[in-house]
C-alpha cells in the first residue's frame, strides 16, 4: 500500500475526518514535484498525514527536498507518526504561530491546512514563503451549514490572499475550494 492510501486508511481508522481531499492532494503532489533541489516544503496541520503523503508522492524518489509538517495536537500527531516516512520528512508537534516567526523566507511551498497559519497568523505564513514560493490554502469553498463566524474568518483569509501586495493569487473551485498564491 502506498503512503497516500495508507494515510487515508489511518484517517478513517482513527476517526480523523478533516484530511485533505484527493483533488487538493493531487495538486499538492504536482507542486511538490516542481520544487528545486535543496528546496523546503512546509505543511501546517499534519492531521493523519494525508497532506504530507501527497507531498511525498509528488517528490517520488527524490531526496533533495525537505518536508516539515507541524501539528499542534499531540494525539492527532501520533496518528501520522505511526507511519514510516522518508528520512527527509520531519513531523513535529508544534504550534505554527510559535514556529513561523523563525522561518521568514524559508519555504518554497507551504500547505496551510490548520487554524494556526491560516485563520490566525496568515501574515506569518506569507512571510515564511521565499520569493516565487507557492502557498496553497484549502477549505475556501463556503459551505452553507458552517457557522457564520467561521464563514467570516474564511472570507477574511480569501480577501487577504487575493489582495496582498506581495502575492499573485487565484481562487480554484477544486476539491474543497482553494486559493493558490505565489510570492512576488
Amino acid at each position: 500500500m502506498n503512503l497516500v492510501d495508507a494515510a487515508y486508511q489511518r484517517a478513517e481508522t482513527s476517526g480523523f475526518p478533516m484530511s485533505c481531499e484527493q483533488p487538493v492532494g493531487r495538486l499538492l503532489a504536482v507542486f511538490a514535484a516542481s520544487i528545486r533541489p535543496g528546496g523546503h516544503i512546509l505543511e501546517l496541520g499534519t492531521g493523519a498525514g494525508v497532506g504530507v503523503a501527497w507531498l511525498v508522492a509528488g517528490l517520488g524518489e527524490r531526496t533533495d527536498v525537505t518536508v516539515t509538517s507541524l501539528e499542534v495536537d499531540e494525539k492527532v500527531a501520533a496518528v501520522a507518526a505511526g507511519e514510516t516516512w522518508p528520512s527527509y520528512v520531519d513531523l513535529r508537534v508544534a504550534d505554527a504561530l510559535a514556529f513561523l516567526p523563525s522561518a521568514v523566507g524559508m519555504f518554497d511551498l507551504i500547505f496551510a491546512d490548520a487554524q494556526g497559519g491560516k485563520i490566525e497568523g496568515l501574515d506569518l505564513t506569507i512571510a515564511a514563503l521565499r520569493p516565487r514560493g507557492i502557498l496553497v490554502v484549502d477549505d475556501m469553498r463556503v459551505v452553507d451549514d458552517w457557522p457564520e463566524d467561521f464563514k467570516a474568518r474564511q472570507a477574511g483569509v480569501r480577501r487577504m490572499l487575493t489582495s496582498h501586495p506581495d502575492l499573485v493569487s487565484v481562487e480554484l473551485d477544486h476539491g474543497s475550494g482553494m486559493v493558490v498564491s505565489t510570492r512576488r
